[in-house]
């Protein structure tokens, strides 16, 4: 931690130094490195991915693709599974998008279900953190990611335009073909995306087993399992189709358009027993915009979705096990108003209703989780305005939230000796965030700012009224129908150039919780039908602290020539009475160089994080400390009407075993992540 915390030091002398020897910047550039003052403004995402950045660090999930960004992880659940980590809080902490509306899938659930977002066609990717996100929700006190693609269109295009895609991994035998076409009718405008990927499973270094074959690691007491692969991990396959169709007309003053998504995913789960999971979801969007509708308003916007999401969950022997349902419906509707004495923002209400289905398929009865149907009704307001040298943004949201569980519900498991199912209470939660940050431009391109986030989050379904073994995480999880509002206070500081040769941002944060809720180990274990002494885990709560610092230097990033940056973060959790949250990430420290010249580009990356010893009482470890060595070259040439690139990337160069903290023990301790592999391509764009 000590070396960690003396690169932090030397990447912010490196920021005030730049802001001495700093000089202006050109156009264009090979990679995009965002911040709140570039993309947004105050209000903006405090991190944008989008263009050659997305598509150089396109992952085959939407955890892989963010995984090496500043202050995020991921829960590295396999190839199909894994979701972002943000400053150490992931699941119902961390809100998924698409389109400003909820992906309304299960993943923030459990880590073994994936997110159902098709990431070959998405345009960019956002990270949104306070005031900003407070547009969007109010549980995510880690943050939350907006997924953006084109599918209902908002411009007509005049001519047929378009991209595809097609690449071959060699770790995997990975393929994968996709495409998106535009066109225009008059005022009508039409988008089709289809996309199909297929991975064998993937190559490890070494032994799957952390510690080596022997190791017998006894994640259920007194039940040691030994997993002696090498060479290919067994469920770790991934396989994903998706079609996508949208159309849109578009007036002198907006637009209306609708969209239907069908996804399809099939992936394993590389525990030590195994297993896999079968997963689609329909979806139907529908868009408005009105712009300048009456006087004083600039923008009326109007979104609804309608997702009906199914996964059945398989054993290694093929005998499906649990049918798991999600049908979701959202409606958002936001004014954005003119200048105001200064200030610009905007006023929303948002209101959703999701009714949650697990099924246990040999007895047909609740199977962990009873039905529930959550109904969320919102209102929310977000400012921003800049006087003299300071740029400001506020926020404010308030949230009815209801959960109601099917009262006749009868679980699958039993009552167990010692533990009684949780009361099926109906429960209702006021909830009130607010969020207010200011940046100081003490001199043109350099700030120092300050913010301050309250986020209230009600409990989910499962932790109030789970009951039952789960077989991906090998517990007994038992929920608890009296828990209360989980209130974070979230405060940091930042300093931040961003303009000269020499960039840079440097970030301190401490979140503070009331009533954190987690799983509470309570030395018991459970046996029955499928499964041996898995521990019993209560959800509980208790107060907790998470702090952090991550910072980031860049010379000549996104310009012709040469371009370098160096970056880090650490975070840490802890119970305010003493020991350690779970799944924590370890600290890292990585370094980037890039050269673009002509139609070529190419970069390289490398990462050491280091082994993370500090664990909650219940885990096992320490994780231990990686390389990670990633490089890529492309080259582009337009031909007639079509610009072509081919590119390769090579992933994992030093074939290092790489084991994340963020991941499950299930996984963590028999699934590394892939070995060294290379990665061959073909893009078109017309």
């Amino acid at each position: 931690m000590k070396v960690f915390i003396r690169y932090l030091w030397i990447l912010v002398i490196g920021i005030s130094a730049g802001i001495c020897y700093g000089q202006s910047n050109t156009e264009s550039g090979f990679v995009a490195q965002s911040n709140a003052n570039q993309e947004g403004g105050a209000l903006g995402p405090s991190k944008i991915l989008s263009g050659d950045e997305l598509l150089n660090k396109m992952g085959s999930n939407l955890g892989a693709t963010l995984s090496n960004e500043m202050g995020i992880s991921t829960t590295g659940f396999g190839a199909g599974a894994s979701r972002p980590v943000i400053r150490g809080l992931e699941g119902s902490r961390v809100q998924i998008l698409e389109n400003g509306l909820a992906v309304s899938d299960i993943s923030s659930i459990s880590a073994d279900h994936a997110s159902a977002n098709a990431i070959s066609s998405t345009r960019q990717i956002e990270i949104l953190r306070g005031a900003s996100a407070l547009m969007y929700g109010s549980s995510s006190s880690g943050g939350l990611i907006n997924v953006v693609n084109d599918r209902i269109p908002t411009s007509l295009s005049g001519e047929v335009t378009g991209s595809f895609n097609t690449s071959y991994e060699t770790v995997n035998q990975g393929k994968t073909v996709s495409t998106e076409i535009d066109h225009s009718f008059g005022s009508i405008a039409m988008h089709v995306d289809a996309a199909v990927s297929n991975a064998n499973d993937y190559r490890i270094p070494g032994y799957a087993e952390q510690g080596g074959p022997n190791a017998n690691w006894a994640i259920s007491p007194g039940y040691p399992q030994n997993v002696p692969y090498s060479g290919k991990l067994p469920f770790s396959f991934n396989n994903q189709n998706n079609l996508g169709v949208g159309a849109s007309y578009i007036g002198s003053s907006g637009y209306t358009g609708v969209s239907v998504d069908r996804l399809n995913h099939d992936y394993g789960v590389p525990t030590a027993a195994g297993g896999f999971i079968q997963q689609s979801q329909n979806r139907y969007d529908l868009q408005h915009e009105s712009r300048d509708p009456f006087e004083g308003i600039t923008a009326l916007k109007v979104s609804v979705s309608n997702s009906q999401y199914m996964h059945n969950e398989f054993d290694n022997n093929g005998v499906a096990q649990t049918n798991w349902k999600n049908d979701a419906t959202e409606l958002r509707a936001v004014l954005d108003h003119q200048q105001w004495l200064g200030w610009k923002g905007s006023v929303g209400l948002q209101a959703a209703t999701a009714k949650l289905t697990a099924t246990d398929i040999a007895s047909g009865n609740s199977d962990i989780v009873p039905q529930t149907v959550t109904n969320s009704n919102a209102l929310f307001w977000v400012e921003h305005g800049s006087f003299g040298n300071f740029k400001n943004n506020v926020g404010i949201r308030f949230n009815n939230l209801t959960q109601n569980p099917n009262q006749d519900s009868i679980f699958a498991s039993q009552s167990i000796p010692g533990y009684a199912p949780p009361s099926l209470l109906h429960r209702q939660f006021n909830l009130l965030s607010y969020s207010g940050g200011s940046i100081w431009e003490f001199q043109k391109g350099y700030g120092l700012g300050a913010s301050y986030t309250v986020s209230q989050r009600a409990p989910s379904a499962p932790e109030l009224y789970a009951f039952g073994p789960h077989d991906a995480t090998a517990t007994y999880i038992i929920g608890n129908s009296a828990l209360s509002t989980e209130t974070s206070h979230n405060f940091e500081i930042n300093l931040q150039k961003t303009s000269g040769l020499i960039q840079g941002k440097a970030n301190l944060y401490q979140n503070q919780f009331s009533n954190y809720i987690y799983g509470y180990y309570t030395g018991s274990v459970a046996s029955g039908t499928g499964y041996t002494n898995y521990p019993v885990v209560v959800s509980q709560q208790a107060n907790a602290t998470i702090k952090g610092a991550e910072a980031e230097l860049t010379y000549n990033w996104k310009q012709s020539g040469i371009g370098s940056r160096i970056f880090g973060d650490a975070s840490q959790g802890t119970f305010n009475s003493g020991g350690n949250l779970p799944l924590q990430p370890a600290p890292r420290v990585g370094a980037e160089l890039a050269h673009q010249i002509n139609q070529w580009q190419m970069g390289t990356t490398f990462i050491h994080a280091f082994a993370q010893t500090r664990l909650a009482s219940f885990e096992i470890g320490p994780t231990p400390s990686y390389n990670l060595l990633n490089a890529g070259l492309s080259y582009t040439e337009k031909v007639g009407a079509v610009s072509w690139t081919s590119y390769l990337r090579l992933t994992n160069l030093l074939n290092e075993t790489i084991r994340y903290a963020t991941t499950p023990e299930t996984v963590r301790l028999y699934a590394p992540q892939p070995g060294r592999s290379l990665m061959v391509g073909l893009r078109g764009a017309f």
